[in-house]
């Protein structure tokens, strides 16, 4: 089992102080990874509901800091040798997919190989309506600009057509160290579940029926002719926070989950010692 940090870039985190503070403290105490969240703008008041909170809005309001993830994520790559840098979500039909290759190969390049893309399709219709990008198919956009970047990737001249972008015989370096960097669907929904089936290196369910999710991803590949066990599941549970977080652990890993995230509030009133206490109770016990 690996451990993450969600919501990283919240809170004290967000400046380059505590950014830096957490991503040692996170290397040091075992965590492998770092899984920022994205909004370019939050309006003061919006109608869509946030599917993460009963009360249907987002923690934090239109005031709270959220850096541009993959700047904050250079940042983190700086001041740390070994941990993943994530994006847990980047809302992809929000952006360029060719500009995005570029910014996320880089970042690739520069860190050693180390980016994990997590992306969404995104639940703020007005953030959308201000940036001006359809609201309508973003599904299908998200799906479209997937493939767009893994071309752009993999080649040294790159030609991709759809519905959304188009191009041939171009080139984009550098290239991820790996040929490619890993996408990880997230999402609360059955549809990001099938998704991550078809399409995705990864798979990040952020609510719901979790194992029910997972079932419908491995299906999904099954269905696809993938291999299910090569999506990497990554996912919350409560039991962590419980008095047996070992057995909570196991019980995930038995559903299939392959990395528990900690969400980075957690961790607000005293970093130094919650990050080694998390070290030292859990990440230790299970990782020997």
């Amino acid at each position: 089992m690996k451990f993450g940090i969600a919501f990283a870039n919240t809170m004290q985190f967000a400046g380059a102080e505590g950014a830096a503070l957490l991503a040692r403290g996170a290397e040091a105490a075992g965590f492998d990874s770092l899984w920022t969240v994205e909004h370019v703008i939050v309006p003061k008041d919006y109608e869509s509901s946030y599917p993460y909170d009963p009360s249907g809005k987002m923690p934090g309001g239109h005031d709270a800091s959220i850096p541009d993830p993959l700047i904050w994520l250079t940042w983190v790559a700086a001041h740390s040798t070994n941990l993943r840098l994530a994006t847990g979500i980047l809302i992809l039909p929000e952006r360029n997919p060719i500009v995005l290759a570029k910014e996320v190969a880089t970042l690739d390049h520069l860190s050693g190989g180390r980016v994990e893309l997590g992306i969404g399709v995104g639940w703020l219709e007005e953030e959308f309506d201000a940036l001006g990008i359809p609201w309508a198919r973003r599904g299908a956009r998200t799906d479209d600009y997937i493939q767009a970047m893994r071309s752009l990737w993999s080649s040294d001249l790159a030609e991709y057509s759809g519905e959304f972008v188009s191009f041939s015989d171009v080139g984009s370096k550098p290239s991820p160290v790996q040929g490619s960097v890993p996408i990880h669907i997230g999402g609360h929904s059955a549809a990001a579940a099938r998704r991550a089936g078809r399409i995705g290196d990864g798979f990040f369910p952020a609510g719901g029926d979790i194992v029910e999710l997972i079932d419908i991803a491995t299906q999904t590949a099954a269905d696809n002719d993938r291999d299910p066990k090569a999506i990497e599941i990554s996912t919350m549970t409560s039991g962590l926070f419980g008095s047996d977080p070992i057995a909570a652990v196991e019980e995930m890993e038995a559903a299939g989950v392959h990395r528990l995230m900690v969400p980075a509030f957690m961790l607000a009133k005293d970093p130094e010692t919650e990050l080694a206490g998390w070290g030292e109770r859990v990440i230790s016990q299970v990782t020997g």
